[in-house]
């Protein structure tokens, strides 16, 4: 199946960046290279682009995608948790740019095989690197029933996660859960009727909170974003979309303390911690799609674009 993508934000994200053509920047999710086109685009022929994805499909078709680029682009496949090695691997100090674009991409949505997927029967894999051992059905039959309990409640927000958990877990002891139907069957059993009637669709959150559970995508996110800002030169951009409000949250604050990280109580005349700001937020508010945009997309519904600027003092 041809790795299809709409990149959601695609202008608005291109322009945050502040393209310098000579410029260095980095996409931590190149997906299918949407992003990544334009910005190489802007480049103008000089500079250099680095592009990470932990999905070999993705690898695949951005490399497709980008090859009018030549040696510009750089593809490396790996998570962008992994961003400090890459760039000291490649001999690079510093980057005029980095962004991310969060979550399940559409290709991975839309290969039912791939497990992501609640509209269609498949087994349940979920996994955003293949080269991975653990999947989503070993989370479902493995995890016990507080665990499980704590990630829908957690990570999928959903209010009937106590009750899904017990279920899944009455469900399993019969026999395994496989395939993604099976667990839709069992996520709608746990739900109330009239509930399922005006909800969306009962095994959104569940799904959703499986995914992340197995991929650390939270984790990943946190423990990444100092890192992203510390590689970045003088004015510098990071520029993050997310879907999740979890995820916007961890945005929202990393981005918080590294424009004012002092830790000194309000009351105190002068600052003494000693811990100085990275620069600025540009985004007070996050940019969100437009209603074109809404219009021609639908899964662009719950993106947010956030921007912050290294300033070197």
């Amino acid at each position: 199946m041809e790795f299809v993508h709409k990149s959601v934000l695609l202008t608005e994200t291109v322009d945050s960046l502040n393209v310098q053509s000579g410029g260095i920047y980095v996409d931590g999710t190149l997906g299918g290279g949407g992003h990544a086109y334009e910005v190489c685009k802007r480049l103008g022929g000089q500079g250099r682009f680095i592009g990470i994805d932990q999905d070999e499909e993705a690898i695949k078709a951005a490399s497709k995608r980008l090859a009018e680029f030549g040696d510009m682009v750089t593809i490396v496949r790996s998570n962008y948790a992994a961003i400090e090695e890459i760039l000291n691997s490649l001999n690079i100090t510093k980057v005029n740019g980095i962004m991310l674009d969060l979550g399940v991409s559409s290709h991975q949505l839309d290969t039912p095989e791939r497990g992501f997927s609640y509209m269609a029967d498949a087994p349940l894999d979920m996994r955003m690197d293949k080269r991975n051992d653990l999947t989503a059905r070993d989370i479902v039959n493995n995890y016990d029933e507080m665990e499980l309990f704590r990630i829908i409640r957690d990570y999928g927000e959903d209010k009937f996660a106590k009750n899904i958990a017990k279920h899944i877990v009455r469900e399993r002891n019969i026999k395994p859960i496989e395939t993604t139907g099976e667990l839709t069957e069992v996520i709608k059993a746990a739900i109330p009727a009239k509930i399922r009637m005006n909800g969306g669709h009962p095994a959104k959150k569940t799904f959703q909170a499986i995914r992340i559970e197995l991929n650390k995508e939270l984790e990943v996110l946190n423990n990444s974003i100092d890192k992203m800002i510390d590689f970045l030169g003088d004015e510098g951009r990071l520029s993050i979309i997310t879907f999740h409000s979890l995820e916007d949250r961890i945005v929202k604050v990393r981005f918080k303390n590294n424009e004012n990280p002092c830790t000194c109580p309000s009351d105190f005349p002068v600052c003494v911690c000693g811990k100085k700001s990275k620069g600025r937020v540009i985004t007070r508010k996050p940019i969100i799609p437009s209603d074109m945009e809404l219009t021609d997309n639908s899964r662009s519904k719950s993106s947010k674009l956030r921007v912050f600027e290294k300033i070197e003092k």
